[in-house]
């Protein structure tokens, strides 16, 4: 018992004086924009209706709001595996967190071209049977971190060898079990 709380304890402080911390612009630096990733759980009888809903009317709209550089990117994506949960994202990048501030001349002018393209209406009939085979899930804001490049240490190399020839025996090596048997 008192090995295992001794190994429990060494543990612990290697662990503590081991622990690093993360140095922003130095480790890594965020990087400017915001993803919104809307999570969406749809049956799956109904993804290729849900699919082409979305691309007859949210794909237009984050076209509008590109045309407009509220954002620089959006897509959807499908889990491929079944299970339980989310299968649907809906995922678009605003190029600066600024662009999610209200703004309304820039608003009301997307409003009224996205209006152009389908009316309320029939934006009500496209959208209208979506929540017998969908559920909202989540709704979140991610920015990302670019992480800084780690340096790859060398080894020392014994004169006369390069790294293709280290690489070379250590693949024959491997390839031929009995060069480890002595046989």
């Amino acid at each position: 018992m008192n090995k295992i709380v001794l190994a429990a304890g060494l543990a612990v402080g290697a662990l503590a004086a081991s622990t690093v911390w993360a140095e922003q612009y130095v480790d890594y630096t965020p990087v400017k924009g915001v993803w919104e990733v809307t999570t969406i759980r749809v049956d799956p009888n109904h993804i290729d209706d849900y699919l082409t809903g979305l691309r007859k009317g949210w794909s237009a709209s984050m076209e509008t709001l590109k045309k407009h550089g509220v954002i620089d990117q959006y897509m959807i994506l499908q889990k491929l595996n079944s299970g339980a949960g989310a299968n649907i994202q809906l995922i678009q990048h605003f190029p600066s967190s600024a662009m999610m501030d209200p703004d309304k001349t820039r608003d009301q002018a997307i409003q009224k071209e996205m209006e152009a393209q389908m009316s309320k209406a029939a934006s009500a009939k496209l959208t209208g049977g979506f929540d017998k085979f969908r559920a909202f899930e989540s709704d979140e804001m991610w920015t990302e971190v670019k992480m800084a490049k780690q340096e790859t240490p060398t080894l020392p190399l014994r004169a006369g060898l390069s790294h293709m020839s280290i690489r070379r025996s250590a693949a024959l090596d491997f390839a031929d079990p009995r060069s480890h048997c002595g046989g």
